[in-house]
């Protein structure tokens, strides 16, 4: 049994949320390299650049890249064999997304109830998703969600009747919805199978895999390409205002399901799509 103090948990957490907020993943910083590059449009690319703009005065000031420094979601991959000890873990992660928001000069948009609507004043609480998996090691992703792109989420209770095409125009539907709304270039989480809660929560998770990494599923991977495809033809491009680049991925992820049902859920990120990964 391996111990580790949550006092680590909040220092790590603090550092998480404050390097994810100044500086674009490297995933992320390619995808939007080659979206400069396959971009056709005259005002895309000038929009591409000026996005490009923004990332590096961002990371050479030390400041956020967007002024949504967004609600702070965690996955915690805790190994079964880890013992927490110092304190209460979900507290903890509170502490530290204190004060990284605190420390690191971060927006804080949080009420702590959803309709007295008063701000916590430290963007806590978290949303924090646990999962218990083999071994002795805390996988932590950090992912902080702006809501300009996750008002624009959707789930779709489809027929199974509706099949692998009900999806696709599901998901190119929920994006055409979105249109600049999302800050496009975006990225597109999508959670098939499980249920109403399960499809949502993956759809989210989606959005933390590596851009450019595919599912290892075959007919997933291809319903990805083909559904950045048809995303790209809708012509909503970078900012909303027209252009061949208007998704840089779509990542889908899948889980059994209910023989009644085939749940749908679409989770858009913006151009940045903040996500940290960690290993204790």
């Amino acid at each position: 049994m391996r111990e580790i103090n949550v006092s680590e948990i909040t220092r790590v957490v603090k550092e998480m949320c404050i390097s994810v907020n100044y500086r674009l993943s490297p995933d992320m910083q390619k995808a939007l390299d080659k979206a400069w590059n396959d971009e056709e449009s005259e005002l895309g690319k000038k929009i591409l650049s000026q996005l490009q703009d923004n990332l590096y005065i961002a990371d050479n000031d030390q400041i956020p890249i967007c002024q949504d420094t967004g609600m702070a979601v965690f996955f915690f991959k805790v190994g079964q064999d880890v013992h927490f000890v110092g304190g209460d873990l979900t507290e903890a992660i509170n502490e530290g997304v204190r004060q990284g928001y605190r420390e690191g000069y971060l927006r804080k948009s949080v009420v702590g109830d959803p309709l007295i609507r008063k701000n916590t004043g430290d963007n806590t609480p978290a949303v924090v998703h646990y999962d218990i998996v083999p071994g002795d090691k805390v996988i932590v992703t950090c992912a902080p969600k702006g809501f300009g792109s996750e008002n624009m989420s959707r789930v779709f209770m489809l027929k199974p009747a509706d099949g692998e095409e009900g999806v696709k125009a599901a998901v190119v539907q929920a994006v055409k919805d979105a249109g600049p709304n999302a800050c496009p270039p975006m990225v597109v989480g999508v959670g098939i199978g499980g249920t109403f809660e399960k499809c949502a929560e993956m759809a989210k998770e989606a959005l933390t895999r590596p851009v450019g990494e595919h599912s290892d599923i075959d007919y997933v991977r291809d319903m990805e390409e083909e559904i950045l495809g048809r995303i790209n033809e809708t012509g909503i491009g970078p900012a909303g205002l027209g252009g061949k680049v208007t998704a840089l991925a779509v990542n889908i992820n899948t889980y059994a399901t209910h023989i009644a049902g085939l749940p749908v859920a679409v989770n858009i990120c913006c151009h940045v799509n903040r996500h940290l990964t960690k290993t204790l």
